[in-house]
């Protein structure tokens, strides 16, 4: 996914009914969270290998982390449970789409093999190009259109 991990966190934030703010803010951050590597890759790494490698979009991580925050959560900050697991909500969408053309490394950490459900053909002079021409860049129209087709609903319920 190149454009859709907004939208699809408001899509999924709506589906978990976070009516306050703050938990559908939460999950619209957790939707592009792993994407925030970039900054990494083209800053300091100097693109040095693909940014799926870094270990926020490592279902692994997320799971081992997880193993540890979530029982603190329950023990002494209950209050941040719900916030923490919508937000790994949205993590976790996030790889999922980025399974669809993307790669991730879904056995990590017993292995570093990247796994993707299609690949996209390098068919034009720029990458961007290559995937907006192929067949998966309709799923992410079809994400946008259903997010503003959701906004529009709840704007038009809210003048009611």
């Amino acid at each position: 996914m190149i454009t859709a991990h907004i939208p699809s966190g408001y899509l999924l934030g709506k589906s978990l009914q976070a009516k306050h703010r703050l938990l559908m803010a939460v999950v619209i951050i957790g939707a592009v969270f792993p994407d925030f590597d970039l900054f990494w890759f083209y800053f300091v790494d100097g693109k040095a290998f693909h940014h799926h490698r870094y270990w926020v979009h490592a279902p692994g991580f997320w799971l081992l982390i997880s193993a540890i925050i979530i029982p603190v959560l329950l023990l002494w900050y209950k209050a941040v449970l719900k916030p923490y697991l919508f937000f790994l909500a949205a993590v976790a969408l996030h790889i999922c789409l980025d399974t669809i053309a993307g790669s991730i490394m879904w056995l990590w950490p017993f292995s570093n093999q990247l796994y993707e459900l299609t690949t996209v053909p390098a068919t034009q002079s720029h990458w961007i190009l290559s995937f907006m021409v192929h067949w998966t860049f309709g799923l992410e129209i079809g994400i946008w259109i259903i997010a503003i087709a959701m906004v529009i609903r709840t704007r038009l319920s809210l003048d009611t």
